[in-house]
């Protein structure tokens, strides 16, 4: 027998999970110009001082939403340098 309550709790879940999946392609398409346009431009790959004003804005954001901002800083970061990585590679032409 199936527990109606925690169904329905899952279902959100896979429905935020979603979201979250497809915000972050958006998020990534957005970044990908980025990098085009700062390697056609002979733009750095990173700017760290863009990233630390992004990571204090969004720590703040946290907690606001009650949310741990050590964790939305260690996701932050991690986005980050993927989005470094994806412009170094386009920088380098590959």
């Amino acid at each position: 027998m199936s527990d109606e309550i925690l169904s329905r709790y899952r279902d959100s879940i896979d429905n935020i999970d979603a979201a979250l999946v497809f915000m972050l392609a958006e998020r990534f398409k957005i970044t990908q110009a980025v990098g085009e346009y700062k390697a056609t431009s002979k733009l750095p790959p990173a700017d760290p001082g863009r990233e630390e004003r992004q990571i204090e804005r969004l720590r703040q954001l946290a907690r606001d939403a009650k949310l741990d901002p050590d964790f939305t800083e260690k996701f932050l970061r991690f986005i980050i340098d993927e989005v470094i990585r994806h412009h170094e590679r386009i920088r380098s032409g590959g």
